[in-house]
C-alpha cells in the first residue's frame, strides 16, 4: 500500500467509539488523509516516502476548540477587577461594560489589526496540538464590523495551518444605537447582516445569545428561521445565567450544539437528545465567573447527549487559550471522566461542528490531523495544569 508518511512505534488513542488504546500502533497517510491507523501487527505492507519512529510516544487526533471568540480587540482586565470586588456579569454589562466594551474596540480595528491581535491566541492553542478551531463574530454588532470579523477569522486559517470554522454571532448583544429596541436590531441581523454573510460565504453556522441580557427566545427564533432559509446550521448560547428554554428551541431547529447550559432543565436535556444536539461545556467561563450552578452532567450522560468541551476564549468571561487546561477544569469542576474530556476536545467537538466525517478521530478517510505527546498515559493530558507535553503537531499529513 502506498503512503506519503508512516508514523511507527506509537501508542494510539484513536477516539473511535468503543475503541481501546493501541500499545503498538501505526498511522499512515496519503495526500493528507489517513489510510491506516491501528495495530502494527495488522498493518498492511507500506511503501512510504517518509517513516517516522515515534519512540513509544502517544498519538491522538489533533485537538478541536469548537467554541471561541478568538477575534476581538481590547482588554477587559478592569472588569475582572470589578468582579473580584463583587460586581456581577449582568451589572457590568448594564453599566456599559461587557460585550459592548469589546464592541467599541473591535469596530475601530481593521481586518489586518484583528488578525494581528488574534494570532498570539491562536498560536497558544496550536502549541497544544490544535488542528481545528471555531471562531465567532459578535463584537461588531453592525454589518461592516461583523463582516470584517468573519473575514479576519478566515484570514487566520490562511496565516496558519489550521482548519477554521466561522460562526456568525450577530445576535450577541444589543448595540447602543438600538438601546431599548432589540426587535429592530434583530430586523437588521435578519434582513441585512445574514444575507450579506451568506452572499460572501463567510459563515459555516449561525449563533445567538439567548438570555435576559441578550435576546429572547422569540427573537432568537427569527434568526434561526432566516439562517435555515439561507442554508446555514445553527447553534446557541443557552441557559448560561437563567433558564429561558433556549436549548429546547435550538433543538427544534436541529442545532449543532447548545452551549454553556448550566441552567438546563430536564425538558431541555430530552429535546437535545432527540435532536442530536451536542452539549458544549465551557468550564473556563464557569470558573472565571465563579459560577455555582453546574450543568446537569448526569442527566446529559443518561440521555446520551454528546458532551463537547471548548475554551470559550473571549476577553470578558473566559480569557483562556489552553484546551489542556479546559479539560482539567471540565474534570475538576464538572466531574467529567478522563475519557469524556478527551472525547470532548476530539470526536465530540468535531460532532458539535458537523465535522465528524472530516476530523476528530484516527480513521481511514479522515484528515491526517495528529498530536504526538510525550506522556506515559492519556490521563496526563487531563491531569496536569500548566504543562504542555506536545512533541509534534501534524495537520493534513504535514
Amino acid at each position: 500500500m502506498r503512503a506519503d508518511t508512516i508514523w511507527t512505534n506509537a501508542r494510539l488513542l484513536t477516539m473511535r467509539p468503543g475503541a481501546a488504546p493501541i500499545d503498538a500502533g501505526v498511522v499512515a497517510a496519503l495526500d493528507g488523509r489517513i489510510v491506516y491507523a491501528g495495530a502494527s501487527e495488522a498493518a498492511p505492507p507500506f511503501e512510504a516516502d517518509t517513516v517516522i519512529d515515534c519512540q513509544g510516544r502517544w498519538i491522538t487526533p489533533a485537538l478541536i476548540d469548537a467554541h471561541t471568540h478568538l477575534v476581538h480587540m481590547g482588554s477587559r482586565a478592569r472588569e475582572f477587577e470589578l468582579r473580584l470586588q463583587g460586581a456581577s456579569y449582568e451589572e457590568i454589562a448594564r453599566a456599559g461594560g461587557g460585550i459592548v466594551s469589546t464592541m467599541r474596540a473591535t469596530r475601530a480595528a481593521s481586518v489586518a489589526e484583528m488578525v494581528a491581535a488574534a494570532l498570539p491566541r491562536l498560536d497558544a492553542l496550536l502549541a497544544e496540538g490544535l488542528g481545528t478551531i471555531e471562531i465567532k463574530s459578535g463584537y461588531g454588532l453592525e454589518p461592516e464590523t461583523e463582516l470584517k470579523m468573519l473575514r479576519a477569522a478566515r484570514a487566520l486559517g490562511e496565516a496558519r495551518r489550521v482548519r477554521v470554522q466561522t460562526t456568525f454571532l450577530g445576535a450577541h448583544a444589543v448595540p447602543p444605537e438600538f438601546a431599548g429596541n432589540a426587535d429592530a436590531y434583530i430586523d437588521q441581523v435578519c434582513e441585512v447582516m445574514l444575507p450579506a454573510v451568506a452572499a460572501e460565504g463567510l459563515a459555516d453556522a449561525v449563533d445567538g445569545f439567548c438570555e435576559g441580557i441578550g435576546f429572547s427566545p422569540a427573537q432568537i427564533e427569527r434568526v434561526f428561521v432566516k439562517a435555515r432559509a439561507l442554508g446555514l446550521p445553527v447553534k446557541l448560547h443557552a441557559e448560561q445565567l437563567s433558564n429561558l428554554h433556549g436549548a429546547a428551541l435550538a433543538a427544534r431547529y436541529e442545532a449543532l450544539s447548545a452551549d454553556h447550559i448550566e441552567h438546563l432543565d430536564m425538558a431541555g436535556v430530552a429535546a437535545m437528545a432527540a435532536a442530536g444536539t451536542a452539549a458544549m461545556l465551557l468550564p473556563g467561563a464557569y470558573y472565571f465567573c465563579r459560577e455555582t450552578q453546574l450543568p446537569p452532567i448526569a442527566a446529559l450522560r443518561e440521555a446520551g447527549v454528546t458532551l463537547a468541551i471548548a475554551t470559550d476564549c473571549n476577553p470578558g468571561t473566559s480569557p483562556l487559550t489552553s484546551l489542556l487546561l479546559a479539560m482539567n477544569m471540565a474534570a475538576t469542576c464538572f466531574r467529567l471522566t478522563v475519557a469524556e474530556c478527551l472525547a470532548g476536545v476530539t470526536l465530540n467537538a468535531a460532532k458539535a461542528l458537523g465535522l465528524e466525517a472530516e476530523c476528530g478521530s484516527l480513521e481511514p478517510g479522515k484528515s491526517c490531523d495528529l498530536a504526538l505527546w510525550n506522556i506515559e498515559a492519556p490521563a496526563e493530558l487531563v491531569y496536569r495544569m500548566g504543562a504542555n507535553p506536545l512533541h509534534a503537531r501534524v495537520w493534513r499529513g504535514q
